[in-house]
């Protein structure tokens, strides 16, 4: 019997550089996404995330618990920079993670550089 459309959290599981970024999404490994997303080492995930939220610690909970794989985070905040709360950026640095915020265009390009060298670097970028 058929059992309808099955929703899932966005994932992709593998580490990818991004394409191209706008219109509210994300191009990677031939692959779209609408809305924000986490590049970790365990893959491309979808966040629910956007420029009106908090940057709490609560919105960062996948990427504290990844912690062992990253050494750098790069935060996209969106087409505006905004400075990382102290609570978050000391919950970053407690689990050895140095952060830098960025314009999510920024990160992007940051993001794909880095890859390429194959440092231990993660993103969380909000969608533009």
């Amino acid at each position: 019997m058929a059992k309808g459309i099955e929703i899932r959290a966005a994932h992709f599981p593998g580490r990818a550089p991004i394409d191209t970024y706008g219109n509210g999404g994300f191009r990677f490994a031939d692959m779209s996404h609408r809305g924000s997303i986490l590049c970790l080492p365990s893959g491309i995930h979808g966040w629910d995330m956007d420029m009106s939220k908090p940057l709490s610690p609560e919105n960062f909970r996948r990427v504290l618990e990844e912690a062992d794989d990253i050494e750098v985070l790069l935060v996209g905040t969106g087409t505006e920079l905004r400075r990382l709360p102290e609570e978050l950026k000391q919950a970053l640095k407690a689990r050895g993670i140095a952060s830098d915020p960025m314009s999510t265009g920024a990160a992007v390009r940051t993001f794909n550089i880095m890859l390429a060298e194959q440092r231990a670097v993660a993103a969380a970028l909000i969608a533009v």
